[in-house]
């Protein structure tokens, strides 16, 4: 959906279990939505500093097992989670899957009832989409102490309407904004603009208290750069800890396709957790 092209998600990230992990997964419906969630423990009892893990657009929570993984051997209780809507009577996967407020924050109440979970070292890490979702979960909910987003779109109305010189590009963005169009339901446009303004995590700005780390590739034809320095100028212009890594020669998704970029920017991202869960 994001022009991601093909992906190994085992780039870098363990293609196994690690040893003494536990595993096992999960499915909660509440209300017209029903959230798939994947666990992996590390050793021990905790409670345990914990990393929600949101997917890219088009993947599933199972295809993050490698990077939870690499959090759990890191000594991180790690969830990847994806959502699925309530339509014509069955579960699909949906472009627009949250719709009201409370499906924000509905993985979350899930995380905090498992006793494993230390509740004040709670962060949420995503790529793409799940950036996306990484930063909605924290700007509807104080419980999320740190975000991690990955070349996320920060506002879906400036990124469809975006100069593009690249014909190819063009073309592909309009089918995109009409494929979000029909995925939305919308019956006006007023609506569809509506859905548009609650998925973009600029339109909550004022409420994002957590730290945010943004990682974003220079090259970046799908989601541009502009995305996370348009989030990081608006955080910093409200005193909000704040830091844009922008990785050189990097396209969309780069980490699963970019092995030296991938690695560079993870350890990036392992230290702000350990900085703010204080893991030692």
């Amino acid at each position: 959906m994001l022009l991601s092209g093909c992906m190994n998600h085992y780039l870098i990230y363990p293609d196994r279990d690690p040893p003494g992990v536990t595993t096992w997964s999960e499915d909660v419906s509440r209300g017209a939505l029903r959230v798939h969630l994947e666990w992996v423990q590390p050793p021990g009892s905790g409670p345990f500093a914990t990393v929600i893990v949101h997917p890219p657009g088009g993947e599933v929570a199972a295809d993050m097992k490698g990077v939870t993984r690499d959090l759990a051997q890191h000594g991180y209780l790690a969830v990847a989670v994806d959502y699925w809507r309530l339509l014509d009577g069955k579960y699909r996967r949906n472009t627009f899957a949250w719709r009201e407020e409370s499906d924000t924050v509905a993985a979350l109440a899930l995380v905090l009832a498992q006793r494993q979970v230390d509740r004040e070292r709670i962060a949420a890490l995503g790529f793409s989409q799940g950036g996306i979702y990484s930063l909605l979960m924290a700007e509807h909910s104080p419980d999320i102490k740190t975000v991690v987003a990955y070349y996320p779109v920060t506002d879906f109305r400036m990124w469809f309407d975006t100069e593009r010189t690249d014909l190819g590009y063009r073309v592909a963005f309009s089918v995109i904004e009409w494929y979000f169009r029909r995925e939305s339901g919308a019956s006006s446009d007023a609506e569809f603009e509506e859905m548009l303004r609650l998925a973009s995590p600029m339109t909550y700005v004022q409420s994002l208290r957590a730290p945010v780390l943004l990682i974003h590739g220079a090259d970046d034809k799908s989601a541009s750069v502009e995305e996370s320095m348009r989030l990081e100028r608006a955080l910093k212009d409200r005193g909000r800890q704040v830091e844009l890594i922008v990785v050189p020669a990097a396209g969309h998704v780069f980490n699963f396709k970019q092995p030296e970029e991938a690695r560079r920017t993870w350890e990036a991202t392992l230290e702000w957790l350990r900085q703010y869960l204080c893991l030692t």
